[in-house]
């Protein structure tokens, strides 16, 4: 690890002690508003570990996240499962969910490429989203799924906006842990490989698909989780949670705080929910303070937020070789 990626790491530390100090000081709304980022930023990670890490474009993730979501609501009010202790039981039956939708649907998606692979998520992404809002007596329909017996009882009182944002950060940080030491693996490496020069690793024996594919589930699976997490979050689910809309946001998150940074997509995670609902509260005009955003981003920051300082030491350098150049050419 070089020197600028530890202090990458140690300020991740720092921000992430701020955070769990900060937030239970603040008011109930602030505290339910960073719950639900946190939540939504698994979601975001998982996609950088496609979008970042592997070079593909996702735009079916929100499939995942609602096959997570909708299972939560419907094991919780037709069998109290998921409610008492067996909540421990549900995230990982959500991740299971989320990773077999993915292990089915990669078989199609992993073939295609570029904006063929983009496409082939979106349909398969709609497809999901046009069942939970046809299926009305499993999903609700256009109604959704509440969480009628709100929140899970685990010895602690959930009920408290303060105890259930420290379980989902928890929940938060194992998920971040566990993606940072897979993309860290001589795994993550090789997916780094496949992005940077698919054909060299075909060359060099990898198996290349199999790689994909795996990436894909592991993405479909904290997916999952992460419908779980906010299932229990929102109190209710909606094909509102399935729909485009879901997987572009989680694209722009990642993209906005930096694809390939895992981080980034939680950055991007906070900007996005700052602005929507505590900046809307404020002013009625936050879908253009929003798109500024993304448009300065993009062109002015293509590495994202977290490529700020990489921007800044190419600034600095170049400064102080135009200033070696100017001196000679003075002398």
């Amino acid at each position: 690890m070089t020197k600028a990626q530890r202090i990458k790491v140690i300020a991740v530390i720092l921000c992430l002690i701020a955070l769990a100090i900060v937030v239970p000081m603040t008011n109930s709304f602030i505290v339910l508003l960073v719950t639900r980022a946190l939540a939504f930023a698994i979601l975001a990670m998982s996609l950088d570990l496609l979008l970042g890490f592997t070079g593909l474009a996702s735009l079916g993730q929100a499939a995942y996240f609602g096959v997570g979501a909708y299972l939560t609501a419907i094991l919780a009010n037709r069998y109290g499962f998921g409610m008492h202790w067996d909540f421990w039981l549900m995230l990982p039956l959500g991740m299971i969910a989320g990773a077999i939708l993915a292990a089915v649907f990669g078989l199609f998606a992993i073939r295609a490429t570029g904006t063929y692979f983009l496409m082939i998520t979106l349909a398969l992404g709609q497809c999901v989203w046009g069942l939970a809002y046809r299926w009305n007596s499993m999903t609700g329909g256009d109604n959704g799924l509440s969480m009628r017996a709100g929140r899970p009882q685990i010895g602690i009182d959930l009920s408290d906006p303060v105890n259930f944002f420290y379980l989902v950060f928890a929940i938060f940080i194992v998920s971040l842990l566990a993606l940072y030491i897979l993309v860290k693996s001589p795994f993550g490496r090789t997916l780094e490989g496949i992005r940077e020069r698919e054909l060299r690793m075909k060359i060099l024996g990898y198996n290349v698909w199999l790689h994909k594919y795996l990436a894909f589930i592991i993405a479909g699976a904290f997916g999952g989780l992460s419908g779980v997490v906010w299932t229990h979050t929102n109190g209710i689910v909606t094909p509102e949670s399935v729909v485009l809309t879901t997987s572009v946001d989680a694209l722009l998150m990642a993209v906005l705080g930096g694809a390939g940074t895992l981080v980034g997509g939680v950055i991007g995670s906070f900007i996005v929910f700052g602005l929507r609902d505590y900046v809307s509260t404020l002013v009625p005009w936050w879908q253009y303070i929003l798109g500024v955003v993304y448009v300065l981003t993009i062109l002015y920051l293509p590495g994202g937020i977290m490529g700020i300082p990489e921007r800044i030491r190419h600034w600095r350098s170049a400064s102080t070789k135009s200033e070696s150049i100017g001196e000679k050419a003075t002398h």
